[in-house]
């Protein structure tokens, strides 16, 4: 379920580490699985809880992050709640530690946008810096790294305030209206409820191993 009602055409970002490391994460958990089978038949399945909860780190953590955007706003889906902010109510784009949506109502950062670190920054060449959104210099065509084309925030970044912009041109957002529009707010029930009872097992599990 999303938590914001899309309109037109979706854009999503998940940054590719993420998809390597949840692919990595489930082998992990495959392989724990294979060997416990392997060495004590069917009756080691009783030892599975922890490798399931690996498998499902994988898919919070790393899977289901991303960030969407629409003719509607952006949605931040974060591993256990996902946060829809109408364009009406976006007031600024930060990406001093991750991308962060700053509204009247609060900041939301995304847990799939982070900022990059010292190493990311020191990589950058000069086409990182050309042909971004407007709205992403500042004085003199400066650039937080954050902001930087090759980043995981500066990608990130980029979407939002290119369809930002795009939606104020056309009439789709208004200026003005960030203190009255909502945000919205889902919890990842199924996921929150699922890591609470895979950790409850593995640490019943580990206690009587």
């Amino acid at each position: 379920m999303h938590a914001l009602s899309h309109t037109g055409r979706i854009e999503s970002f998940t940054a590719r580490s993420s998809r390597a490391l949840a692919w990595l994460t489930w082998g992990m958990a495959g392989f724990g699985l294979a060997v416990t089978l392997t060495t004590a038949g069917l009756a080691g399945l009783r030892f599975a809880a922890p490798l399931a909860l690996l498998a499902a780190g994988g898919w919070v953590l790393f899977w289901r992050p991303g960030v969407l955007v629409s003719d509607a706003g952006v949605e931040l889906r974060n591993p256990f709640r996902s946060v829809g902010v109408p364009w009406d109510a976006l007031a600024h784009v930060d990406t001093k530690y991750a991308l962060t949506l700053i509204t009247d109502h609060g900041r939301f950062t995304a847990w799939a946008a982070p900022a990059p670190g010292v190493w990311g920054a020191r990589n950058a060449r000069p086409e990182h810096l050309d042909g971004l959104p407007e709205t992403t210099y500042g004085p003199a065509r400066s650039v937080r790294p954050g902001d930087l084309r090759h980043t995981d925030s500066g990608q990130a970044a980029a979407l939002v305030r290119t369809r930002w912009a795009d939606a104020l041109a056309s009439g789709l957002a208004h200026a003005g209206r960030t203190r009255e529009t909502p945000i919205a707010k889902r919890t990842a029930w199924p996921e929150l409820v699922g890591t609470l009872v895979l950790a409850a097992a593995t640490v019943v599990t580990l206690s009587v191993a």
